[in-house]
Formats: structure tokens, C-alpha cells, sequence
């Protein structure tokens, strides 16, 4: 028989660790796997699978996929009635039952841990003696009689799951890889399906070590950590990070996902030995209100979340992506704008803003009447309003989150955001609120726009409040555009001071010794030819470095015109080193 297990990925970069697992574990069965995307044609997918003549098909399902699998399933059904159609993965593991005897062309259902029951299922229907019902963690059809087993006990050793990473070959080359050193959450987080299952449990080190050595070697472009807490054993999480650092790969990373206010001295101190880039940490704040933090079971102290952060903020080694969720319980509108200006006043890389979806077997979609939640019951279950929080309100945040994403998110902005809200609003979510109103009076919500064009209408939002100082954000708006983008074609509407003599000597001033020596004494011994096109020098009205240092507020010394040299790297977070150079000129 032939065994086909697949998956619908959310984008092509992705690829999915679960169907490996349970290639791996019936090692003694041929599977063949495929993967596509949510993104192909339904069609194309159905095609694709129907050419193998599959008699057993499985899909991993998960909220973002579940629609899509449906109507694969049931066009393969159709077209191919003989073939046996397995549905597992968490989106199918609460209410199995009920979806078998909604949908006739799904056959099982494999819910909870699936190695073990997707093995021996499979090797039942290799038989053909079409005994299920000693099959813990299965749900199937039995005429018109829908069948729910026992659930199965977790495997305890996980070492005894064969590596999914043996035979990677090219697989993985460039693409994000998941992974997982260990599975379950100390944590009770009752949006979360971890909290369902108690404890945590651990792969060996040697186990991790070897399958990290693999993916190392692969050349993946990241590693991202399943572990809903990586650091939860710290001696565990800091030997991993150690065999990477010691491994010291190239255009790779790894991401995290991290309780901050586990992170001790001894792992700041440790992790601050990182190659920058190397690590990348996602930390779930979710609020900052008491209430709803109590209400949802989260454990966190954000005072102690706030000193780790800022402290490896300050590293400037480690991408550090900090979490929100709109729609908790007891967030209202002002309690969520207070949530996201405690985030804020961090400085993370990036703010993720997510809104609550109430995942099946989640204790807040138990709660649904107790907040009032409203939701639509279908993928990916998204509150659209609760009893403290209604839906325009909650379409703001969304116009907040994408505004965010676009000017906060990739640090193209920084100098330039900071300087508007420092000295034009009380807060940072007030300056997004009034920025979403321009944006959305002036239809940019409905159109895409380069990164260019970012600049250009954020130069215009300024020109319509009509702000006193606009020269001065002109130059601070040019220095980002420059800090950022290796184009020294400045976006229309920003303004330059006359720069062809200073083009022109470039050669020249680069032959500086004295400059050389004091800024750029690692070119020192190298032809200026080889170090032209690693350097960019811009002329500015204000010296607004000086103005970045004083916490982004003018005073009459920094009214002169100043020249900066613009040094750019080839670093994650570190992209560019600038230098006064004023006095060489």
C-alpha cells in the first residue's frame, strides 16, 4: 500500500515538523511526503496527490489550514473512494468526533500525541483486519457509528521518536526549520493549548546536540524552537545555546521563545557572548493589567520582564520580539493602549501585536460566556468583541498593529519615530492612533506600498499637522532613510543639502589619515577604491546625532550644519555605524 503524508503550509518558507515525526516513527512502513502551501490552488494540490495513487493519506491540520484540507480531502474522496483519508494535528484533536460525523469523507482521526497511534493505525490498515478499537488516541467510523477511543498515555522517553532530521539532504536549505528540545509548559496560560497537558517533558542533550548538528550543516536558514518555555530548565536551555555558539554558524539563527523573568544574571551574562544575530527570543507579555494577567493564568512579573529586556536590549546581540494580545479578558481599549505603551517604553526590535483566538480545548473558549466573547466559530476562531472591548475598537488595533509592522517593526524608523513622539505626543500609542486617522482619511490602508513611499507619506503626515519644526524632521527622517538603506537616492519630498562637492572629494576625504585613525582605523592599510562602496557621506543642517544623544531634544548647539559618514554593515541588527566627521572636512 501506498502511504502519503502531507500538510498545508501557511507560506513556502516553512516547513513541517510533525509530518516528519510520524514518518519517522513508522520507519518500518514507505511514506512518501509532501508539502504545499494555504497560497496553491485547491486544484492543483488535489492534482498533485492524485498522480502518487495514494491508498493512505494523512494530513497535519492546524487553524490555519483546516478549511483548505477539508476541501482537498473530500475532492480526493470523490475521485479516489477507495483510499483511506487520516485527519491529525491540533485543530482536529478536541472535536474529532463531531467532525467525522459532520465530514463522510474523512475515515480517522488521530488526536492527542500522534507517533504511536498514526504506527499502529497504519499497520492495522496494512493488514486489513479492520480492528480499531484497540487503538488509544483514534476516533473512527464503524458503519454509521462514530468510534472515540481512549486517549493515549504520553510517551515518556521522548529519545525513543526517531530524529525526523536524519535524512534532510536539501530539504531545508534556506527554509525555517521547526524544532523542538522538549514538549509541554510549566505554565497554565488558558488561552493556550499547553496548558492541557501537565508537565514538561525533555529530549536528551545528546539527542538535541546531534539533530541541531544536522540542521547546522544543512545550512537552514532558522532553527525556530517549538517550546512554548525554552528557558523553563535553565542549565538545559544554556548547554543548547552553548553547542550553538560553539558550532558557530553562518546566516543562520535561532529562535526562542522565552519566559523573561527566568533569565538570571548568569544566562544575561552568558547569552551577552553571543554573535549578533546568532539569537532571537520571543517573549509573550500579552498585558500589563493585573486583572487580565490573573484572569488567564499568566505568570509574569513585568517589572523584573522589563530590567531583562532592556538590559539585552542594550547587548545589541539578540532580536528580541515581545508579545500582545488584544481581546483578554478585562483589556478594554485604554487598558491595551497602556499594555502597549509599557511594551513601548522597551524598545524591542519588535512588538507583535496578536488578537485572542479561542482555540478548541483552550479554557477561555470554556469561559466564552463568562467574558463575552464574540467569535466566529470557524478558523481561526478570532474575538471579534467582548464585554470590555468592541469591535471598532478592536479594528483600530488592527490598523494600530499594521502600522506598527510597518514603521516600528523593521527599524527603519527609529530616530524618526522617536523624535515625533517625544516631542509631539504623550505616548507612542497616541501618535499611532492619530497617524492611523491620516492614513486611513488618505486610503493608504487600501493600497501596498514600498518602503520609500513610507517615508515619503510620513514626511507628508508631518506636513498636514503642520508641525513648526519640519526642517528639522526633514533631516532626522533623511539620516534614517541613509542609517537604513544602502540608496543614496533620497525618497521625493525629503530635502538634501547640495551634495556634489562632497561627492565629488569623496576619493579624497577617504585618503584622510587622521580620519581614518580615529573612525575608521579597520580600513586604515585598505585601498580607498575597496572602501567607497562600504561608506556613504551626507551633509545635514543639524548636528542630529548629538540631537539622538540628548534624548531626541534640540538645543542651539545642534543648529550647524554637520557632515556624517555613514559606515554599513553586514549585521542583523548592528546595520550601520555613523560618525560626526565635521572636522575632517
Amino acid at each position: 500500500m501506498k502511504t502519503i503524508l502531507t500538510t498545508l503550509n501557511s507560506k513556502f518558507i516553512h516547513s513541517a515538523l510533525s509530518i516528519r515525526y510520524l514518518k519517522a516513527y513508522s520507519k518500518e512502513i514507505p511514506i512518501e511526503l509532501m508539502e504545499f502551501t494555504i497560497n496553491q490552488n485547491i486544484d492543483y494540490i488535489v492534482g498533485e496527490i492524485y498522480k502518487k495513487k495514494p491508498d493512505i493519506i494523512g494530513f497535519s491540520t492546524y487553524i490555519w489550514n483546516r478549511d483548505e484540507t477539508l476541501k482537498v480531502c473530500e475532492m480526493l474522496k470523490i475521485v479516489s473512494s477507495n483510499t483511506k483519508i487520516i485527519l491529525g494535528g491540533p485543530e482536529v484533536s478536541f472535536d474529532g468526533d463531531e467532525l467525522l460525523q459532520k465530514y463522510w469523507f474523512v475515515d480517522f482521526i488521530v488526536y492527542g500525541e500522534g507517533e504511536e497511534t498514526f504506527e499502529k493505525l497504519l499497520k492495522t490498515i496494512i493488514n486489513e483486519n479492520h480492528d480499531y478499537d484497540d487503538i488509544n488516541g483514534l476516533i473512527y467510523r464503524e458503519g454509521d457509528k462514530v468510534i472515540k477511543n481512549s486517549p493515549r498515555v504520553l510517551i515518556h522517553n521522548l529519545d525513543s521518536i526517531p530524529s525526523p532530521y536524519r535524512d534532510i539532504e536539501d530539504d531545508f536549505r534556506n527554509k525555517i526549520v521547526y524544532f523542538e528540545s522538549s514538549r509541554g509548559c510549566p505554565f497554565n496560560c488558558q488561552f493556550c493549548l499547553s496548558s492541557t497537558i501537565k508537565g514538561v517533558r525533555y529530549f536528551s542533550l545528546d539527542r538535541v546536540k546531534e539533530d541541531l548538528g544536522r540542521l547546522i550543516d544543512a545550512k537552514v536558514k532558522q532553527v525556530k524552537f517549538v517550546d512554548r518555555t525554552f528557558n523553563a530548565n535553565k542549565e538545559y536551555a544554556m548547554e543548547i545555546m552553548n553547542f550553538i555558539m560553539s558550532k558557530n554558524p553562518k546566516n543562520m539563527n535561532f529562535h526562542f521563545e522565552v519566559t523573561a523573568h527566568l533569565l538570571d544574571d548568569e544566562m544575561l551574562q552568558f547569552i551577552k557572548k553571543a554573535k549578533e544575530g546568532l539569537f532571537q527570543f520571543e517573549i509573550g507579555v500579552q498585558s500589563t493589567n493585573e486583572m487580565t494577567l490573573n484572569a488567564i493564568g499568566r505568570t509574569t512579573n513585568f517589572k523584573k520582564l522589563k530590567s531583562v529586556t532592556e538590559e539585552i536590549r542594550d547587548f545589541r546581540n539578540i532580536h528580541q520580539h515581545l508579545d500582545l494580545i488584544a481581546g483578554l479578558p478585562y483589556e478594554d481599549y485604554n487598558s491595551f493602549k497602556k499594555s502597549f505603551n509599557d511594551v513601548y517604553e522597551i524598545k524591542p526590535e519588535k512588538i507583535q501585536l496578536g488578537f485572542l483566538k479561542l482555540l478548541k480545548g483552550s479554557e477561555l473558549r470554556n469561559k466564552k460566556d463568562e467574558y463575552g466573547f464574540k467569535f466566529l466559530d470557524m478558523p481561526p476562531y478570532e474575538v471579534l468583541e467582548t464585554d470590555y472591548i468592541k469591535y471598532n475598537e478592536m479594528l483600530k488595533l488592527k490598523g494600530i498593529e499594521d502600522l506598527v509592522g510597518r514603521y516600528y517593526n523593521e527599524g527603519y524608523f527609529e530616530n524618526t519615530l522617536e523624535y515625533i513622539i517625544t516631542n509631539h505626543y504623550n505616548t507612542a500609542f497616541d501618535f499611532f492612533e492619530d497617524y492611523l486617522k491620516f492614513w486611513e482619511k488618505k486610503k493608504y490602508h487600501t493600497v501596498s506600498h514600498n518602503r520609500n513611499r513610507l517615508y515619503e507619506i510620513l514626511m507628508e503626515f508631518y506636513n498636514f499637522k503642520g508641525f513648526s519644526d519640519l526642517k528639522l524632521l526633514n533631516e532626522i527622517i533623511k539620516y534614517d532613510y541613509l542609517y537604513n538603506n544602502r540608496n543614496t537616492n533620497i525618497p521625493e519630498g525629503i530635502k538634501r543639502v547640495a551634495i556634489s562637492l562632497i561627492q565629488k572629494n569623496k576619493h579624497e576625504i577617504l585618503k584622510n589619515q587622521e580620519l581614518l585613525n580615529d573612525c575608521l582605523a579597520h580600513y586604515k592599510d585598505i585601498p580607498t577604491k575597496q572602501i567607497i562602496n562600504k561608506v556613504h557621506i551626507e551633509e545635514f543642517e543639524f548636528d542630529v546625532i548629538k540631537l539622538f544623544k540628548n534624548d531626541y531634544v534640540l538645543n542651539d548647539e545642534m543648529i550647524k550644519n554637520t557632515t556624517i559618514l555613514f559606515e554599513y554593515k553586514d549585521t542583523v541588527i548592528n546595520r550601520c555605524i555613523t560618525y560626526d566627521i565635521t572636522k575632517y572636512i
